[in-house]
């Protein structure tokens, strides 16, 4: 029996409330899965990092779906964001707000196209917005602060960082969370763009999990000098695509 009506017990409460991961030991496996499930309304599952603009080009087709997703993964997000949640991750951790601010402003400094950097400030706000109210750390509530107060430009990939971090996720699972959390969104985009269907989807998703593996650990290694992208088809797509007259995706 709970102490009064409507209690909690005493192991869900510390999960709700941030201050304890449950019986399991599941806590940060299970924050990573919230935080990459399309459910999640942060609106990255909006974007389709740059694919649409390779279609509407007639430069991708079904058969070179897998090499563009590894393009992008080994040196557009991989180099670029998942390199920069990293070191937001670990700045967060060490109690280092400041840096957690180069970190974001030199990421958003290497998105060359508008639309990119909108995509990349907006579902990063909507994360941390949300993130803070889900999670309740004070973290992610004193960065979601600055953000609101343009003292950082708030990246989805450096706020995904700090909530992780501030929710105990383990670096090297975080970086893994998010990248496979971009591929689920290209493979969604790629069959909204019938470029692909629910089975081979599935396909693509499975063939890109050595890539991701191979991706975390470079990002785990680089410095922040490091982060930049060198897709430049993908930015040339990109820049196109905010021009387009018709458009399925934020990006």
């Amino acid at each position: 029996m709970y102490r009064n009506e409507g209690d909690a017990p005493p192991d869900i409460a510390a999960t709700v409330n941030g201050t304890g991961s449950g019986i399991t030991g599941l806590g940060p496996l299970l924050v990573s899965l919230q935080l990459t499930d399309s459910a999640f309304p942060s609106g990255f599952y909006t974007l389709s990092h740059s694919l649409e603009g390779f279609a509407q080009a007639g430069a991708v087709d079904p058969a070179s779906l897998p090499l563009l997703l590894e393009d992008l993964l080994l040196h557009g997000v991989g180099p670029a964001d998942a390199t920069a949640l990293a070191l937001a991750h670990r700045a967060t951790a060490s109690g280092d707000p400041a840096a957690v601010v180069r970190i974001d402003e030199h990421l958003l400094a290497t998105k060359l196209g508008r639309e990119m950097r909108q995509a990349a400030t907006r579902t990063g706000r909507q994360l941390l917005d949300l993130g803070r109210e889900v999670f309740g750390r004070p973290e992610i509530g004193d960065y979601f602060d600055r953000v609101v107060r343009r003292e950082a430009p708030g990246t989805q990939a450096v706020a995904a960082g700090v909530i992780h971090a501030a929710t105990g996720v383990p670096v090297r699972q975080a970086v893994a969370a998010d990248l496979f959390a971009f591929c689920v969104s290209f493979a969604g985009a790629a069959l909204r763009l019938r470029l692909t269907d629910h089975r081979t989807t599935q396909t693509l998703i499975r063939g890109a999990a050595p890539l991701i593996e191979r991706t975390v650990e470079a990002a785990l290694r680089r410095e922040l000098d490091d982060v930049g992208a060198t897709v430049f088809a993908s930015d040339i797509m990109s820049s196109r695509h905010e021009r387009a007259e018709a458009r399925l995706f934020a990006s």
